[in-house]
């Protein structure tokens, strides 16, 4: 009995050994997260406002986002594929550059690595620091962009700090490929590289946040601020201001939500934009925007009705025979 007993005393304790070892194991091993969007719309008119996204008529596609991800103690990454229109929108530039090229679907690949608990650097193509709006459907109210987004970079690739700086302040510094070009560095007329700066300054607190962003390159130079903060538990107020050297565009936005419910946010952006010589409207020219949007939450789907209307300082819609252009959509964005 006695030897029995300490078999058993030893298998238990083997196990138990074993699975001190396993929870350690799964405690240390990587874990990969996979989260993500998918969005269709309805637009009513046949023509749509000169943004970005949301511009085809009839019943129609946005994309399909998957985002795959690591965040460790040290080390992490992310890879961020689209697929659709809204995704192809977005990598435009990457099939120009290189023809039969694959990358059209990476909206982000990139790695990062802790240095300290405050500072962080980051390697590869990553979304944009400037602007109040982003890609990905489910992180914007309005489900339209603004003219400021469409026209102002989508995405950079190159390496940057980010820097803790303590007290709700942060800091961003770093080098880049010319705006939008993300699979490598194109040769320029004069057989070289051309390398762009980025920099941004943050302050949080407890109802918000403000930045102010810098992008600066060869005879390019873009300064803009984003800000928001809870005005109350159920109201929200957004802003964006930003202009673009080289005689490109100018422009500020408003942004105003209220929430009626846990599921039910309705709000509006008003933005005036300023043609510098983009070519959106006319060079000297100017639109105003108005956006209104409700957002209605079932689990982790929101349908998105919005109406919009944009009136511009001379006649470019309608076939250059209308300075207006009233537009609805209404948006469904699932997000995992």
């Amino acid at each position: 009995m006695k030897n029995i007993i300490l078999v058993a005393l030893y298998i238990l304790s083997t196990v138990s050994i074993f699975a001190q070892e396993e929870e350690t194991m799964e405690v240390e091993s990587p874990s990969i997260s996979l989260s993500g969007t998918v969005d269709a719309y309805f637009r009513s008119s046949k023509e749509a406002p000169g943004t970005s996204f949301a511009n085809l008529p009839g019943f129609s596609l946005g994309m399909v986002n998957l985002v795959t991800s690591y965040e460790g103690a040290t080390v992490g990454f992310v890879g961020d594929l689209v697929f659709g229109p809204r995704g192809e929108d977005a990598t435009f530039l990457s099939p120009e550059l290189r023809p039969g090229g694959s990358s059209n679907i990476v909206n982000q690949l990139y790695m990062y690595v802790n240095l300290t608990e405050k500072v962080k650097f980051t390697l590869g193509n990553f979304n944009t620091f400037l602007g109040y709006e982003v890609i990905q459907p489910n992180a914007n109210f309005n489900y339209s962009t603004s003219y400021m987004f469409s026209y102002g970079p989508f995405s950079h690739t190159g390496l940057k700090m980010d820097a803790d700086l303590g007290g709700g302040l942060s800091l961003m510094l770093g080098v880049f490929n010319p705006t939008d070009a993300t699979e490598f560095n194109p040769i320029n007329e004069d057989g070289e590289n051309d390398y762009f700066g980025g920099a941004q300054l943050g302050y949080s607190f407890d109802a918000g946040s403000a930045y102010v962003n810098a992008l600066f390159g060869p005879d390019y130079f873009q300064l803009d601020l984003t800000a928001g903060f809870d005005v109350t538990e159920t109201i929200y107020l957004g802003v964006n201001a930003t202009t673009a050297s080289d005689d490109l565009f100018a422009g500020v936005a408003g942004y105003l939500q209220v929430a009626t419910s846990d599921s039910f946010k309705i709000g509006a952006r008003v933005e005036s934009f300023s043609d510098k010589g983009v070519g959106v409207i006319a060079t000297d020219e100017s639109v105003l925007a108005f956006t209104l949007s409700a957002n209605y939450t079932v689990d982790n789907l929101t349908l998105i009705p919005e109406f919009r209307v944009d009136s511009a300082s001379t006649d470019v819609f309608d076939g250059g025979t209308s300075g207006s252009l009233s537009s609805f959509v209404l948006a469904a964005v699932y997000g995992f």
